[in-house]
C-alpha cells in the first residue's frame, strides 16, 4: 500500500480483506526495499492483521460448531453473539 493511501481500520476488514493485505505486507517486507521505519510500521500492522484473521477464524469455527445436525441434515443454526 502506498504511503499516501489511508489504510482501512482493521476491525472493519473481512477475513479475506485482512488476509490479502497481510499477504501484501509479507511480500513487501520480503523484498527488503522499505526503510526501517516503514518496515516496522508494516510489521506492526501485519501483526494486528494476523490477530484479526485468527479472531475471524475462531468466530467462524464457533458458528459452524453451533449448527445442529439431525437425521436428515442440518436442523438449524444457533445464533452466536461475539460482541
Amino acid at each position: 500500500m502506498a504511503k499516501s493511501e489511508k489504510s482501512p481500520e482493521i476491525s472493519s476488514l473481512s477475513f479475506e480483506g485482512a488476509l490479502a493485505e497481510l499477504e501484501d505486507i509479507v511480500r513487501r517486507l520480503e523484498q527488503g526495499k522499505s526503510d526501517l521505519e516503514d518496515a516496522i510500521g508494516a510489521y506492526e500492522r501485519g501483526a494486528a492483521l494476523k490477530k484479526h484473521c485468527e479472531t475471524k477464524l475462531k468466530e467462524a469455527k464457533a458458528r459452524v460448531e453451533k449448527i445442529k445436525l439431525g437425521a436428515d441434515g442440518a436442523e438449524g443454526l444457533e445464533p452466536t453473539d461475539f460482541e
